[in-house]
């Protein structure tokens, strides 16, 4: 089990990128969640099997239609468990 704590930087916010985040994590078994910040990025963290994480981490790269990923940066973390993907409210 693996966790990483995601900032994506680029045009993701107003594009339907948290709520396409959670139909992804959702088709690969991940847990966490997503949010938009104020500052115009997108922050999740991902939990989950590595190679899950993984392919989470590569759409997360590309985003969903509309959107323009220009950069993803990631920190491993602690698992904690979490029992669903969610989406919060901006942070």
């Amino acid at each position: 089990m693996m966790r990483v704590h995601v900032i994506v930087r680029g045009e993701v916010q107003g594009v339907g990128y948290r709520y396409t985040a959670r139909l992804e994590a959702d088709a690969r078994g991940v847990r966490g969640w997503v949010r938009n910040r104020r500052d115009g990025t997108v922050e999740a963290e991902v939990e989950g099997a590595p190679a899950a994480v993984e392919e989470m981490l590569g759409w997360m790269r590309q985003g969903p239609p509309g959107s323009r990923v220009d950069e993803v940066t990631t920190t491993e973390t602690a698992p904690v468990g979490d029992a669903s993907f969610e989406v919060h409210s901006t942070a």
